[in-house]
């Protein structure tokens, strides 16, 4: 059994689900080693322009398994202390891999997001819930630490840092209505209408050119850490002047306009 699949729903588009709805989608090693890998080939994929995010059957990613983390490859002969360090950096390279994308990544997130389930989604690009989904920083309930592979990172910047700190001591639940009001998703939808509503978000950033969106995604994630707002000036000023005068999508979107049909955009 797979416990990642990948589809193409639409043109242009990789639906990637986990695929393991028994255990709510756990990230045991069986499961995220296969997701960085497909990730990693979705991303060499040039007909892929918008990857879309999801977990099987009523949950998106409840988290470390429980039950059992699985196997971690290549630790024969090393320490306890050394297989922990190996093993946190195995999941911290799915959360980069997903940054690293050429590709928007869309989190499609139904039903549970808890623990390192919520740290998966933070480190996509764009957030969409349906009505059932909920979100918790279970580290804490757990006897550990909330901050895991980037949350304390990402979700003072999605949401603000007091309800951050809020969120991340309390170990309470976020149910999709308060996600959408304090921005930790875009936007919440009925469940059954969830991966629509991301291919229609994914269509939509289709429409524009390849090189426009992604210089666009690699420019927010560098503002989030920024030195400075000059300094992010002076990188999006060098970014939007390599397209500008490399292309001809300026001219296009001008022709475009004028014959009131939508532009065609060849980078």
């Amino acid at each position: 059994m797979s416990f990642v699949l990948v589809d193409k729903p639409r043109p242009q588009i990789a639906l990637v689900t986990l695929n393991r709805p028994d255990r709510m989608n756990a990230m045991a090693f069986d499961v995220m080693i296969p997701l960085r890998e497909t990730l990693e080939s979705v991303a060499a994929d040039n007909d892929v322009r918008v990857v879309v995010l999801t977990g099987a059957g009523h949950g998106f990613c409840s988290g470390a398994d429980l039950q059992g983390a699985g196997k971690v490859p290549n630790i024969g002969g090393l320490t306890r202390t050394t297989i922990a360090r190996r093993s946190m950096d195995l999941l911290n390279d799915v959360m980069l891999t997903l940054r690293r994308m050429h590709q928007p990544v869309i989190a499609a997130v139904n039903g549970a997001a808890i623990g390192g389930g919520l740290c998966l989604a933070m480190a996509t690009d764009l957030r969409i819930a349906g009505a059932d989904a909920y979100f918790r920083a279970a580290g804490i309930n757990n006897g550990l630490t909330s901050a895991e592979l980037g949350l304390s990172f990402l979700l003072p910047r999605a949401v603000g840092s007091t309800r951050a700190f809020e969120i991340m001591l309390s170990g309470r639940d976020v149910d999709a209505a308060e996600a959408e009001r304090i921005g930790l998703v875009s936007r919440t939808v009925p469940t059954a209408e969830l991966l629509d509503t991301a291919y229609e978000l994914a269509d939509r950033i289709i429409g524009y050119s390849r090189v426009g969106v992604e210089l666009t995604k690699r420019m927010l994630w560098s503002g989030l850490e920024a030195g400075s707002y000059e300094s992010q000036m002076q990188h999006e000023g060098m970014s939007q002047l390599y397209v500008r005068l490399t292309t001809e999508n300026f001219d296009e979107a001008i022709r475009a306009r004028r014959d009131r049909r939508p532009p065609v955009f060849e980078d």
